[in-house]
């Protein structure tokens, strides 16, 4: 199928700065993201704390500045305490969020020596499930005070002289589902969120806090606009949580995911507005969507009750739900003057970019499909978002009308980039880039035919591979080369100088 389309942009049309830390993730203590993801000391290449080097490397790939932690559903029924001091005398309990047994070999001591190692840093969660605004305060004072307090002393008794110094903190997590270890009315959670607020702000104003949004787009509305009134003074974010699925094998709508995105977003920030303008408030609610991915392929897979560190929520990938991942990067880039924070959930073995066998099993760790769209995005999605207008055929589906097939985002490496944009004369209209034939093979995301990532037990290696007789697919350059012409559109050194157009082509065209 051929389409032509056109992506007009201008660098007097922005949307904002990027705040790098949209190109976060998130580890929960759940399944194999911890034990035999991250830490797994038996294995060859674990460091003196345990850490599995190999895992670290592909982390930096990444390029992640923040990561979430510990939870997630963990979080409302954890104690922080017991991930603190001596590992022989920390506690094992039974984790009632996912069902199995927690062994707390690793709690925050730990994790925060590990975001160092991966060129991170932590976005720390407290438990307003089954506990409160004193735990959280306490929190706060053991990880980002100096000294001679009882908590800071605590964690210098612990090993660690110096603070964490932790600068982003979630109040609680999905406090709105009836799943939640302690759930939540809107007023129930927006009280008892404002007080812990302060508590944690007067025990160290420098940190930024996160309040609890819908746990999905279809949750949306009354909720934020409750909790808000509540607590708009005392927080810096709201967050947003959604998940995406192709359950019923109806690529067409699965591939309009980021359609959803957008509108959840737009929501939200209509309802912050909302209780800005009531309140007379000055400030403006930013956004952190700290829950995001494709998850559907695991749903339902048995596992063993009460063990430790079980198969959980791993599901396997393919080229269509990278498609669906790199559209909603770019939905959240489009956003970014109000989503400054978001993370992929999650990181490790869980609905994860990184999969690592145990080392009985082997030991090795690669990438799945959805680590490659979100490593060039964390790559070359920095700096300014232009307002760009991509005029693109639409089709409909059953849930979702006037779906574009291009999808675009056009980030500008900062103001230079931005200024490399006006080193030529532009028309009053702005700038035309025109996009023809472009082509995606609807059969790529036939079952049975699917890009996989390189999974090393798939015996042809994971790689997808071209029929015999079939041609080459044209490169970049090739297909730039038969586009130079002289009526506007771009010529290949021209196009170098400009800032980089992410793309993705949707094609519901052949029959799934």
């Amino acid at each position: 199928m051929s389409i032509e389309s056109s992506l007009i942009l201008h660098p007097a049309y922005r949307v904002g700065e990027v705040d790098p830390r949209i190109f976060g993730s998130f580890i929960e203590h759940l399944g194999r993201a911890v034990y035999h993801g991250i830490y797994e000391p038996d294995h060859p290449s674990a460091d003196e704390e345990g850490f599995r080097e190999d895992v670290i490397e592909l982390v930096k790939k990444l390029g992640v500045p923040i990561i979430r932690y510990p939870g997630g559903n963990f979080v409302s029924g954890y104690r922080w305490e017991d991930g603190t001091g001596p590992k022989d005398k920390r506690p094992r309990r039974p984790e009632l969020a996912w069902g199995t047994t927690e062994t707390n070999e690793v709690g925050i001591d730990e994790f925060q020596s590990w975001c160092k190692k991966a060129d991170s840093s932590v976005m720390m969660a407290v438990n307003l499930g089954t506990r409160g605004p004193e735990e959280a305060r306490n929190l706060v004072e053991y990880c980002n005070f100096k000294g001679g307090t009882c908590y800071s002393d605590l964690r210098r008794a612990n090993g660690f002289e110096e603070p964490f110094d932790i600068k982003v903190w979630c109040l609680g997590n999905e406090m709105d589902g009836p799943w939640q270890m302690g759930a939540k009315t809107a007023a129930e959670y927006g009280r008892i969120a404002c007080e812990t607020a302060k508590l944690m702000k007067w025990t160290d104003p420098s940190i930024e806090l996160v309040v609890c949004g819908s746990s999905g787009s279809g949750m949306c509305g009354d909720w934020e606009a409750e909790v808000l009134k509540h607590t708009y003074e005392h927080v810096d974010y709201i967050s947003l949580h959604s998940y995406y699925g192709n359950p019923s094998n109806n690529t067409p709508a699965f591939l309009a995911s980021s359609l959803d995105m957008d509108g959840f977003i737009k929501t939200v920030c209509s309802i912050a507005d909302y209780v800005k303008h009531v309140k007379r408030s000055k400030k403006t609610m930013y956004l952190s969507f700290d829950e995001w991915n494709v998850w559907f392929h695991s749903h339902g897979a048995p596992f063993e009750k009460w063990s430790v560190a079980p198969h959980q929520l791993e599901d396997v990938y393919n080229m269509e739900d990278a498609l669906v991942v790199g559209t909603l990067l770019m939905t959240l880039l489009k956003h970014c003057d109000r989503v400054k924070m978001a993370c992929l959930a999650q990181l490790v073995n869980v609905i994860a970019p990184i999969m690592t066998e145990n080392t009985e099993d082997g030991g090795r760790a690669w990438a799945q499909t959805i680590f490659y769209p979100f490593m060039h995005c964390s790559a070359y999605g920095r700096g300014v978002v232009l307002d760009g207008r991509a005029l693109s055929p639409t089709y409909d589906t059953d849930r979702v009308k006037s779906v574009p097939y291009l999808e675009s985002c056009a980030p500008a490496r900062g103001h230079e980039g931005a200024r490399h944009l006006r080193r030529e004369p532009l028309p009053r209209r702005g700038h035309g880039v025109h996009l023809r034939s472009l082509r995606l093979r609807a059969d790529l995301v036939r079952r049975g035919d699917r890009a996989h990532h390189d999974d090393p037990r798939r015996p042809e290696g994971g790689q997808h591979r071209r029929a015999a007789g079939q041609r080459r697919p044209r490169r970049g350059r090739e297909r730039f080369s038969e586009r130079r012409r002289a009526d506007g559109v771009l010529r290949q050194e021209e196009l170098e100088r400009r800032p980089r157009q992410a793309r993705v082509i949707r094609s519901p065209a052949s029959p799934i």
